[in-house]
């Protein structure tokens, strides 16, 4: 199984989309169903400024089952938002971290 980081970049128009609340809350459900999505969150430049991305970090065999992962999400929005994909390995891979 490969570690993959998935970078999301997005429009001022994706706010809208974050702020409907059955599309926040497909998307949350979306993630809870799919346990090879480790951890993510939204991204923004500060704490008080607007979400401009998303990071996610994946499990998965390979990179095809990472870009279906982020395009059958509720919150991808092809004309919002763009993704890069990474393979991604952990510095001291024998700590724990809890976030």
């Amino acid at each position: 199984m490969t570690r993959w980081v998935v970078i999301f970049k997005d429009t001022p128009e994706m706010l809208e989309v974050r702020s409907t609340k059955s599309l926040r809350d497909a998307h949350v459900q979306y993630a809870k169903d799919h346990p090879e999505l480790l951890i993510g969150g939204g991204l923004k430049p500060g704490p008080e400024e607007d979400f401009c991305g998303a990071l996610w970090v994946v499990e998965a065999e390979n990179k095809t089952e990472v870009e279906t992962l982020v395009t059958n999400d509720p919150f991808y929005v092809a004309e919002f938002r763009t993704f890069e994909i990474f393979t991604w390995g952990k510095l001291l891979e024998d700590q724990t971290a809890i976030l």
